[in-house]
């Protein structure tokens, strides 16, 4: 896992690193625009594209003028400097590069009020205006800016963050930001990046180092972590010789009706496929035969067998909800599942009953896993304004609980007992079919039967369901739910060192 850091951890990074490496901050700034000058060149090669460098008078308009410079060097020819002074305050480094640009004769347009962009002819605009220390919205000239900088239609790439965008925090709803249709970001991405509001200000953004000291990072004090592939290969384990369908363990699958079999029969096929050891699922005896024929090898347990669970309880772990509605059968089920002691994912219809129920939470086993997505969240734990804080709630909840809550979208948020955050950020819009959130609860449900511990089984299944619709939309530009249950043991085999 990566540490992602507040920006004001990332301004100590950089104090340590400065400390360490007996530089200065002129030139880590340097190291920075120079990496986000070799990120550029990737994105934009035609040197003689028209370049507009917008440059607040703070480090991150410091870090754009440097940036002008490179590009200079570099060979484009079509670079403009606008210093956007709509504040009398500057920093050192801001005052020291924009001595560089006046030793070498460069020549740069003074902004004093935003009316002076409106007639811009650059094709391209790097945002170095205002960077990650922002902690309100904009105002002012710098709102006017933004607003007017938008409606231009050119590409803007942003240096660190878009101008106006918090990096951590809630995102109010109705803000304006400088939007950045790519962000080329220092060392980390924001920790806010990874909320659904954060699309009103950037489409998409990518990385680059600079040099901090990732000890330092991976030493910090952090909840947020973001799944990388290391983590994976550390966590997932070979399957052994003289091992057998005991060693991987037993789950139980509580799913569909009679109009929603194919809930129960695609979680069933991803447990499957997961690797669990023995499957078995529970559905309406009418879908016995469609069972029978799409997957042999999963068992079928009768509904009527539910309540006598406790008397040979041989499940390692027990899914219940895709498909399963919300009848008073289905409330029954739910009742019966909470007096055993076995771990529980709870998905689909099966959080709907929990919201309605809420005296069950009390009684949740330890190392149970709840998947919500956003409005079964907010049905269970009540309504929220901002991502922002909705995390928050799903990590007080997670150590109140003593459970994993798995909370749903673009990327994926598994929040473990202690209230720490590991953010997903496998998976694909191709994947954007019904069915997706059955696969995750089957592949859950089969690594917690295999013996993982339940934050572990969380973010394996989180980034194997991703990974597997990443690797199938290299060939498809839609993925079905099928799809993806049928490539997870191939995704497993790859990820396994």
């Amino acid at each position: 896992m990566q540490n992602l850091l507040t920006s004001e951890q990332m301004r100590a990074a950089d104090a340590f690193t400065i400390v360490k490496q007996q530089s200065s901050s002129l030139e880590l700034m340097e190291s920075a625009s120079l990496a986000f000058v070799n990120a550029f060149t990737e994105e934009v090669s035609d040197q003689s594209a028209t370049i507009a460098v917008l440059c607040g008078k703070g480090n991150n308009g410091g870090d754009g003028l440097a940036i002008a410079r490179l590009l200079k060097d570099t060979g484009y020819t079509g670079v403009a400097v606008y210093l956007i002074s709509f504040s009398s305050k500057e920093t050192e480094e801001y005052r020291a590069n924009l001595n560089f640009l006046d030793k070498l004769g460069f020549v740069y347009t003074q902004v004093t009020s935003a009316d002076v962009l409106a007639d811009l002819k650059e094709s391209i605009v790097i945002d170095a205006i205002l960077g990650s220390g922002l902690n309100k919205p904009l105002y002012g000239e710098y709102l006017v800016l933004a607003n007017l900088v938008n409606t231009l239609g050119r590409k803007v790439i942003a240096v660190d963050v878009p101008t106006g965008f918090p990096a951590e925090g809630p995102l109010i709803e109705g803000s304006t930001y400088l939007k950045a249709d790519l962000v080329i970001c220092f060392q980390r991405p924001k920790i806010n990046f990874f909320f659904p509001e954060s699309v009103t200000a950037l489409s998409r953004f990518r990385v680059v180092k600079i040099g901090l000291d990732e000890n330092f990072i991976e030493q910090s004090d952090s909840p947020y972590q973001l799944v990388d592939i290391n983590s994976i290969h550390q966590l997932i384990k070979p399957r052994l010789t003289f091992t057998h369908k005991g060693t991987y363990g037993h789950a139980l699958i509580i799913a569909g009706q009679q109009e929603t079999m194919g809930a129960a029969l695609l979680s069933a096929m991803a447990c499957l496929h997961a690797g669990a050891g023995l499957t078995t699922v529970s559905i309406p005896e009418s879908g016995l035969t469609a069972l029978n024929t799409a997957l042999p090898e999963v068992m079928y347990l009768g509904r009527e067998s539910l309540d006598k669970l406790a008397e040979h309880n041989k499940f390692k772990a027990i899914a219940v909800g895709p498909g399963l509605g919300t009848e008073d059968g289905s409330i029954k089920v739910m009742q019966q599942l909470f007096n055993l002691h076995v771990p529980l994912i709870i998905d689909a219809d099966a959080l709907n009953i929990l919201a309605d129920q809420k005296e069950l939470l009390a009684r949740l086993s330890p190392g149970s896993v709840l998947t919500p997505h956003m409005k079964e969240f907010d049905n269970l734990f009540g309504k929220h304004n901002s991502w922002w804080e909705r995390l928050q709630t799903a990590r007080t909840e997670a150590v109140s609980l003593n459970c994993v809550i798995v909370l749903k979208n673009q990327y994926t948020f598994v929040i473990d007992q202690k209230g720490k955050v590991a953010i997903n950020t496998t998976g694909n819009p191709a994947m954007a079919q019904g069915g997706m959130g059955d696969i995750l609860t089957g592949i859950i449900v089969s690594f917690l039967a295999q013996g993982y511990a339940a934050d572990q089984a969380a973010c394996l299944a989180c980034f194997i369901h991703g990974k597997s619709g990443d690797e199938l939309a290299q060939n498809y530009s839609s993925v079905t739910a099928s799809q993806v249950a049928l490539q997870t043991s191939k995704t497993i085999k790859g990820l396994i060192r």
